[in-house]
């Protein structure tokens, strides 16, 4: 192989040294676009492909069985499956404009029809565990013409769902059924077998003769909470191809490496990250289950993956690099891992910390959004890496921390060390979501993104989160929109007043909470309008862990909730409970929340009538229970 990065024309065998502002600068010298070689992902696929076509493209386990044979799918294999996807889709009358939307777990058919569909069309992946409302608003909102889905299958409503929707999509003209399709395909009433039909086409080129340009839209991902109105990124093939150029430069992921794989490919770090980026450097998906990381045997059996499989990277949102840890190595050899790293959410310290002192890897932090293409910041790896930071923007993209008036207005940007609105830029962004009207205030300048979330850069630019501007909530990397929940709140006779925060959590990160102030005279107990909301929340993460009445709920000048007194709220009473049992005899244990300049909002513990030594002990049992926190904490 010439190449160490098969879709950079310029990089040679020696990775090109990345350690310092300088050497970036000069490898930024040459314009991006005089180093990337392929301008779609069909063509940045056809890449890897061709480095050895008899190399594992992808190997399939079905219950996260270290001692199972995987199906193993060699690139040759694999080129053709997504040739013939996109030949079978254009068969079924999808254009460059026409919209292929997906609800499939991770099956080896699922990754064919992504990458075919944007071959022939849009891609459209979706959450199959949506509730049947949310999966129907989605696709009506994409336009969707074919939809490939789950056939009836033991364990799985797909079908179900999809038998349910498919008279509330004026646009489809065809279903194509992935496995169980004994007495459900029906070509006569549309509905197709995507195993029987896909060996009727070519393998070898694109019947289309489509010549797919980078300014090309690649898919639709749906972002902005699983309970709100769903707001639909626009992907270009040059900005899916920029997040696996990044990657490839980033992470040893390409040729001769393999990756445990088991984020969905309707999130973008399954799809993009994770997915794209490794088949296209000529690397190996170790597809741990259907299920991906929430089928119970791929954590319990993590480490003897690792051994078995011999992944470089060990990658994934937060909360699965936590429940790893709580396995036992148990004397597996997980010699392999170079690098642990993780995004989706902000990995806690002391996570990043267990890993960098029990398996003396660094942890890379990655950051990004649906909007920037997944990864737009990390931890480099010649860098120094500091825990809890994000790192620095990865190569050609840039970020801001910047002041917004009261319309979303940039009043200019932050100082060093300043808390603001984060603001990115680069080739992996989006240029706006499918329907205008969700553009209002995406954008602080043209082509500088709005994250929604605050942060800092400190004096050697590595980005330090703070919290959020905006109020999505984020469940072990599942965003909530609050706005639909508080929305069933008002419904309730009894409700005046209803707010929902995130609260601190030491597995999901944050949990849904609502703070509700009651109509006057009314009576109402929690557990009963928590059943209220419940039963019209149509996705069971979004319904609130716990409820909190309060009279009256803090309100800005101009009358709207203030959440961020809420949210401090919230975390004083989790971390109370947290620490409940830890109460002194004879003493207290006190804990307060407030803002603080550096973190955003910082947890003080106050320990009082408690003398040395059991002070000391103490103050490290507190420790012990919040460092799982994301947020920053101290004892006095």
């Amino acid at each position: 192989m010439t190449h160490v990065h098969l879709l950079d024309r310029l990089i040679g065998p020696v990775p090109p040294p990345l350690r310092t502002a300088a050497e970036l600068a000069a490898f930024e010298a040459i314009p991006y676009l005089d180093r990337i070689l392929p301008q779609s992902t069909y063509e940045a696929l056809q890449l890897g492909a061709a480095a050895d076509p008899g190399a594992a493209a992808i190997q399939f386990l079905k219950k996260a069985d270290p001692g199972e044979t995987p199906l193993t799918i060699s690139y040759a294999r694999f080129m053709a499956r997504v040739t013939q996807s996109a030949n079978l889709f254009s068969d079924l009358g999808v254009g460059p404009n026409d919209v292929v939307s997906l609800l499939l777990p991770l099956v080896p058919q699922a990754f064919f029809a992504l990458f075919g569909a944007q071959a022939a069309g849009i891609a459209n992946p979706v959450n199959p565990l949506l509730a049947r409302e949310q999966i129907t608003e989605i696709l009506r909102a994409a336009n969707t013409k074919v939809l490939v889905a789950l056939g009836p299958l033991p364990g799985s409503d797909i079908w179900n769902k999809v038998q349910r929707i498919k008279d509330d999509l004026p646009n489809l003209k065809a279903i194509v059924v992935v496995h169980g399709v004994h007495g459900t395909a029906d070509e006569a009433n549309v509905v197709y077998s995507f195993d029987a039909l896909i060996d009727r086409y070519p393998a070898d080129r694109l019947t289309s003769g489509r010549r797919i340009a980078a300014h090309d839209t690649a898919g639709y991902f749906h972002t902005g909470g699983t309970t709100g109105t769903p707001k639909l990124v626009r992907h270009t093939h040059g900005n899916q191809v920029y997040q696996a150029w990044a990657m490839g430069l980033m992470l040893p992921v390409g040729s001769g490496q393999t990756l445990l794989f088991g984020l969905p490919l309707f999130h973008v770090g399954g799809a993009l990250t994770q997915g794209l980026a490794p088949l296209a450097l000529g690397g190996t998906l170790v597809v741990v289950a259907p299920a991906g990381w929430r089928e119970p045997n791929a954590i319990r059996n993590v480490w003897r993956l690792v051994e078995r499989y011999r992944p470089a990277v060990f990658g994934g949102v937060p909360t699965v690099l936590a429940a790893a840890l709580g396995v036992p190595v148990a004397g597996a050899d997980i010699s392999s891992i170079r690098i642990a790293s993780g995004g989706g959410s902000a990995i806690p310290v002391a996570v990043g910390r267990a890993y960098t002192e029990q398996f003396h890897v660094p942890v890379l932090e990655v950051y990004g959004m649906t909007e920037t293409s997944s990864v737009l910041t990390m931890s480099y790896p010649d860098r120094p890496v500091r825990l809890g930071s994000a790192g620095h923007a990865v190569p050609y993209s840039r970020v801001r921390i910047v002041k917004l008036d009261a319309e979303g207005r940039c009043l200019g940007d932050c100082a060093a060390n300043e808390i603001g609105v984060v603001a990115m830029a680069g080739p992996g962004v989006f240029s706006g979501y499918l329907s205008e009207a969700h553009n209002h205030g995406a954008f602080v300048e043209p082509g500088w993104v709005n994250s929604g979330d605050l942060g800092r850069l400190d004096d050697e630019g590595y980005l330090w989160l703070t919290g959020r501007a905006k109020d999505l909530i984020i469940r072990g990397g599942h965003n909530i929109d609050p706005l639909a929940i508080e929305e069933v709140f008002f419904r309730h006779p009894a409700v005046a007043l209803a707010a929902v925060v995130g609260e601190p959590d030491a597995y999901a990160g944050e949990l849904p909470v609502a703070f509700v102030q009651l109509k006057p005279d009314a009576k109402i107990d929690a557990a009963a309008l928590l059943d209220y909301v419940r039963e019209r929340t149509p996705e069971r993460a979004a319904v609130p862990a716990h409820l909190y009445f309060i009279d009256p709920l803090p309100l800005t000048a101009v009358g709207k909730v203030f959440k961020p007194a809420l949210r401090r709220d919230a975390t004083r009473r989790a971390v109370s409970r947290m620490l409940a049992d830890l109460q002194p005899p004879g003493g207290s244990l006190t804990v307060e929340v407030n803002a603080h300049a550096a973190h955003g909002s910082l947890i003080t513990v106050a320990i009082q009538g408690v003398a040395e030594p059991a002070r000391a002990l103490l103050a490290q049992q507190v420790h012990e229970r919040l460092n799982p926190l994301v947020m920053r904490h101290e004892v006095v």
